[in-house]
């Protein structure tokens, strides 16, 4: 399951709007680099044969199945860091999250 936060959603929902996506669905994937490390992808997207559907606040989120265990128990949020405010993933089964604890 995905997991998106209010702050999330709103930021989705603007993005949404302003790129005339509104009524499609969030498409996120992970990839596993070659070195371990994950790269996210997000964008929005039309449904495929065997997605994985989630909503979350609203928000309709599809996962293709290579991306899905992967991003079991992530929880998508917008924040600010560094001065700046972005989407990021917060992915129990990221290695970069497991070497933080």
């Amino acid at each position: 399951m995905i997991t998106v936060t209010p702050d999330a959603a709103a930021k989705i929902m603007e993005s949404a709007r302003l790129t005339d996506s509104e009524g499609m669905p969030l498409r996120i994937a992970v990839t596993r680099m070659e070195d371990g490390s994950f790269h996210y992808a997000m964008g929005f997207d039309e449904t495929r044969d065997n997605d994985k559907t989630f909503r979350s606040e609203g928000i309709e989120i599809v996962v293709a199945p290579p991306s899905a265990e992967l991003l079991n128990g992530t929880v998508v949020d917008y924040v600010e860091l560094e001065g700046n405010k972005e989407i990021i993933f917060i992915n129990p089964n990221d290695p970069a999250r497991q070497s933080e604890a």
